[in-house]
């Protein structure tokens, strides 16, 4: 199969509307008529599932504003609609064709209106999305969201429905969101993706399938980005690659053996390309390091790390880096050896609790949350209690723990004949909400009384009155303030009420207030 595997259309690419044409000034004393611009049009986007998902939705946005549109409240306001799909679950291809039969009938009253589909589902799904919704203008994938504007530009110049799937990037460089205008929806946060792609080989997920092979982008490039935010007035970044412990160490094993490897400290980072004896390794730790010590960036977060290749040196530098929030995302997934082993993770029980309490013997007010999977196919009863010993042993935070969906095309949805009943998989999975429960509320009554510095996120989505914010550990605090504080403020709260998925405080006092923020309709599904 070709790179591109398919670019269905009427015609060739046209130019996209709102793209920069020459224009000719008219001397205002000619007689001429004068004809009003048109209104720009509208987007909205709409996305399914993760941070990466989140990210490339604003590149998305970014693409459409530089094309001219401009964001709309919603869908009815629209004249192009964007979903951005996730295929982690089967439950997100009942929502995104769900949502294309209501935008069918807003097409069918609307019929200039363009729809188009985009992300990991419409990369696994291809020409079935509109086999299914004959209605949707343009499908693209993972490996091509920087064609977005030009194939709705397509669709629109030709009135024909346009495809366009790559089965792997181009242009490395293109990959990553800040090849491409970005849109963020908040000023004071953002994403940072410093690796596409995934080298593992776990037997329920289908990212490497939909999102390709591990690549990681260039240190210095990243460090830039870095500093750009935190001279624009960001103050918090979030590192994002799916598994970014390894991040690097494609590119020390491609340059090792290279005899001028020492010139590439802007691929590599100054730590590697100086030091003694080339080696292939990871550089997320130096790259954690780095980006912490960049200057107005008062936290940094990343996600999401994988248990085997969690290493010492990346514990170290959240030990020893104040700006590094203490809070670590380690998915476990099972309990039981056996079924680790099924998955392929790569680690015991015995070595992931090992690395856990490393972590949390050298990380002060370390939080740790986790991924947990019920009903694998060959989940015994035996397994099961297991996982459960290990999840009270671990004492998480909190954790996202979801019942087994099986995806076409990974090797755990080939064993049909040990899919678990689904009601044996709903009863576990009760079982383990109130293990995970229990080991959340006791750690956060546990902050009862202290003093918490929160960063401000906005308006509580139940009660305007009360402000929601989370502390360096993540934790989501609400807080009732007399006046309302704008997103990206710092406060200090002191905690009076603990639940298990939130902490309550009273507002102590205002330490910081943000310059300013910038939002777009990125809407999460």
């Amino acid at each position: 199969m070709s790179m591109r595997s398919s670019l269905l259309a009427g015609a060739g690419p046209a130019t996209p509307a709102g793209r920069c044409r020459a224009r000719h000034l008219v001397p205002a004393y000619l007689d001429c008529e004068v004809v009003p611009s048109a209104a720009p049009r509208r987007y909205f986007i709409r996305t399914f599932g993760c941070q990466m998902n989140v990210h490339d939705s604003e590149r998305l946005a970014g693409i459409l504003e530089g094309d001219g549109l401009v964001a709309a409240e919603g869908v009815e306001d629209a004249d192009v609609v964007v979903l951005n799909t996730c295929c982690i679950r089967e439950n997100a291809d009942n929502k995104l064709y769900g949502h294309l039969g209501h935008l069918k009938a807003v097409k069918d009253r609307r019929p200039d209106l363009q729809i188009a589909v985009g992300g990991c589902l419409a990369q696994k799904d291809r020409d079935i999305i509109q086999q299914r919704a004959p209605w949707v203008d343009a499908v693209w994938g993972t490996h091509n969201v920087g064609r977005a504007g030009d194939l709705l530009a397509t669709a629109g110049a030709t009135g024909s429905p346009v495809l366009e799937i790559l089965d792997a990037t181009l242009d490395d460089d293109e990959a990553f969101p800040s090849a491409l205008a970005v849109r963020r929806d908040q000023a004071w946060t953002a994403w940072v993706t410093i690796q596409i792609g995934c080298d593992n080989n776990c037997a329920f997920c289908i990212v490497p399938s939909v999102r390709g092979p591990e690549i990681s982008r260039p240190f210095g490039q990243i460090v830039r980005e870095v500093e750009d935010l935190a001279a624009a007035g960001t103050v918090e970044v979030t590192l994002l690659g799916q598994n970014v412990n390894s991040y690097g160490r494609d590119l020390t094993t491609r340059l090792r053996g290279e005899v001028d490897w020492h010139h590439h400290a802007e691929v590599t980072g100054a730590a590697w390309a100086t030091a003694e004896r080339p080696r292939a390794r990871p550089l997320f730790a130096d790259l954690l390091r780095d980006v912490a010590r960049i200057d107005g960036i008062r936290r940094v977060r990343y996600t999401s790390p994988h248990p085997k290749d969690l290493r010492p040196e990346t514990i170290e530098v959240m030990a020893t880096e104040s700006a590094v929030c203490p809070h670590l995302h380690l998915p476990l997934q099972a309990g039981s050896d056996r079924i680790l082993a099924l998955m392929h993770r790569g680690y015991t029980a015995a070595r992931y609790l090992e690395k856990l309490a490393a972590a949390r013997a050298a990380v002060a007010d370390l939080a740790v949350t986790s991924d947990i999977i019920v009903g694998f196919p060959g989940e015994t009863e035996s397994d099961f209690e297991r996982t459960l010993e290990v999840v009270a042993e671990a004492g998480y935070d909190s954790a996202y723990t979801f019942i087994y969906s099986p995806r076409p095309g990974t090797e755990a949805a080939g064993r049909t004949d040990e899919m678990i009943p689904a009601q044996v998989a709903a009863e576990r999975f009760e079982r383990l909400r109130i293990v995970v429960e229990r080991s959340a509320l006791a750690r956060h009554q546990a902050r009862l009384g202290r003093t918490e510095e929160i960063l401000v996120e906005g308006p509580s989505k139940r009660d305007a009155g009360v402000v929601s914010g989370r502390t360096a550990q993540g934790k989501l605090v609400h807080f009732p303030a007399a006046g309302m504080l704008p997103a990206g403020t710092w406060a200090d709260v002191r905690i009076t009420r603990a639940a298990p998925h939130f902490l309550a405080g009273e507002l102590l006092a205002v330490t910081c207030r943000p310059s300013h923020r910038t939002r777009i309709p990125v809407v999460a599904g």
